[in-house]
């Protein structure tokens, strides 16, 4: 019997993160009463990582399914199994295994897949079973959780900021431009992330006074990419390749212009390749399809399929045009903006004018680093943009937690708001924002919530948080201000480090002065046994206190620490 008692072989390239809760429920199927537990979800999106992490440091087997070997039984248990076997006497070799790993479950040959179907009903075995949605399913895998042989844990991608935590942990700190493209263009496919970070990783250039590096310029076509969107850079057709390569250098597309085929774009469509909206306007469906076949395409069919200079600034302006609207109707939710995105992660030059309400727009939406990023890509082209400029400065206000900033010097009376003085602006405000002063002027929790509410609909995600952070203090019921404090830290969490009186003022003030020295800790990145090692405490002990804290603090884990670590009343006791 082979065994795999050290996970050596499995060590992947960069740390574990982001999966806290999953890990934890997947430990406790396998143990107890339980038989184990199946893992599903899409493909790369670190099901296997999470399941090497679960079984790490225990006695276990493990057997994987193969495409090459779905024809020939037993396959995936060949080093398990005597060469000659029988389904009764594989269930009783393997039965005195304590935990298996069965990775890849969706190819396994019909015969692994009932033995492993045997084995979650007859046998001792605890059971880690790992498969991808969208592929067909053998039924005796199936049946496990249709069966309620076994529960079943659907992976869902990793949330954004955990995965711009996993670029940092493999690269160092990179502007929010940078992350945003690799995450936009993997799409949660972590495998694919990897690759396109390795293969970047050397064309990393610094941010000045920031400490960050960026990435600019065309994707590059690694083995991985090409697989990955070899339904575009394999159509030979050349209709087909034409109306993707126009979409490339100009998407998004009206469908009713004179010169698309109709037919060409009915073929793509139902082929998965394009996606067309209510209004009829014609996109790429992934976003690593136009950066690959921008990249692919020859010097002289780029520049016969660029927009003319003309082109390229109407768009831009027609871009800008509608993010102002937008603010202006006081909604902030996200939109497309194809043009400005791939004009700047390819280099190009962006105008100042665009930058500037680019960065707006991000600052509002509580994307603070994202505003920076923007800011200085308009002050690249133009280092004298005052609108630029004053952008820039506001986002670095939002990162530095400005809490001796006067309210009656704002230049925007909604900053007075922020900082816990509304009577001097109340009557200068509109909307939800004057609702918001109104609740807070009053102390009111119960309409500083709906206020919050209204602000994450409108994609304020900065300004909910403040506002339910400040509803915090005003809830006379506990169990209100617990939910505002969970809610708040949620979209706090989303804002990029954004540091704020309001959300300073929220964070560990009702926890004894013990959790809030290990809080302060795990903040900082230490394990429960560094923290323990530290204050001479056991790591159970630890565990306990971190345990209460999450509840008083609404967070789930300590991946909901990193943005309080900056807080002033987060350092260490």
């Amino acid at each position: 019997m082979t065994y795999e008692r050290h996970a050596t072989t499995l060590e992947p390239p960069w740390p574990f993160a982001g999966r806290d809760d999953e890990l934890g429920l997947v430990r406790r199927s396998l143990t107890g009463v339980r038989r184990g537990i199946v893992v599903t979800g899409p493909a790369g999106c670190g099901k296997t990582r999470l399941a090497v992490e679960a079984v790490r440091g225990t006695d276990r087997a493990r057997a994987a399914g193969t495409p090459e070997s779905r024809t020939i039984p037993f396959a995936a248990f060949a080093h398990l199994l005597p060469e000659s076997v029988t389904l009764h006497r594989a269930v009783r070799s393997l039965s005195g295994i304590r935990t298996l790993l069965v990775d890849d479950a969706h190819l396994l040959d019909d015969a692994s897949a009932a033995l492993v179907h045997q084995l979650a009903v007859h046998g001792r075995t605890r059971l880690l079973v790992v498969a991808t949605d969208g592929s067909p399913v053998p039924g005796a895998i199936a049946r496990l959780w249709t069966g309620e042989l076994l529960p079943r844990l659907a992976l869902k991608p990793l949330p954004e900021e955990e995965t711009g935590r996993l670029l940092t942990a493999g690269a160092g700190p990179l502007d929010a431009l940078t992350v945003n493209r690799l995450r936009r263009l993997a799409q949660g496919d972590l495998r694919l992330l990897r690759d396109l970070l390795t293969a970047v990783r050397g064309l990393l250039t610094p941010v000045p006074d920031t400490g960050e590096r960026a990435w600019r310029g065309p994707v590059v076509l690694t083995p991985a990419v090409r697989e990955r969107t070899a339904a575009v850079l394999g159509r030979d057709r050349p209709l087909e390749r034409e109306a993707l390569d126009r979409l490339a250098f100009a998407e998004p597309l009206p469908s009713d212009l004179d010169d698309l085929d109709l037919d060409v774009l009915e073929v793509l469509e139902s082929d998965g390749l394009i996606e067309i909206d209510e209004h009829g306007a014609v996109r790429l469906a992934h976003p690593l399809y136009g950066p690959v076949l921008r990249a692919a395409a020859g010097r002289l069919r780029a520049r016969r399929l660029a927009r003319t200079p003309h082109a390229h600034a109407a768009a831009l302006d027609a871009e800008a045009a509608a993010l102002a609207h937008r603010i202006g109707r006081h909604d902030v939710r996200a939109m497309p903006t194809p043009v400005g995105e791939w004009t700047v992660a390819e280099g190009g030059p962006l105008p100042g004018r665009y930058a500037a309400v680019r960065a707006r727009f991000a600052r509002l939406r509580g994307e603070v680093g994202e505003a920076a990023a923007w800011a200085r890509e308009g002050l690249r082209g133009d280092p004298g943009d005052p609108a630029c400029r004053t952008e820039l400065a506001r986002a670095a206000a939002a990162l530095t937690c400005p809490g001796d900033l006067d309210p009656a010097a704002v230049t925007d009376p909604y900053d007075a708001v922020r900082l816990g003085a509304p009577e001097k602006v109340i009557d200068r405000l509109d909307g939800v924002f004057a609702r918001h002063a109104d609740a807070l002027t009053r102390a009111d929790g119960p309409d500083l919530d709906d206020v919050a509410g209204e602000l994450e609909r409108r994609g304020f995600l900065l300004f909910a948080a403040e506002a339910y952070a400040q509803a915090v203090a005003a809830h006379h019921d506990p169990r209100a201000a617990r939910h505002s404090r969970t809610r708040a830290v949620a979209l706090a969490r989303r804002c990029q480090g954004a540091r704020t009186p309001a959300l300073s003022g929220l964070v560990l003030g009702d926890l004894t002065a013990r959790q809030r020295q290990i809080v302060a800790l795990a903040a900082a990145g230490l394990t429960n046994r560094q923290i323990a090692e530290r204050l001479t405490l056991s790591i159970r002990t630890v565990g306990n206190h971190l345990y209460s804290a999450y509840a008083r603090l609404g967070a789930s884990d300590r991946g909901a620490l990193p943005w309080l670590e900056r807080t002033p009343e987060a350092q260490p006791a």
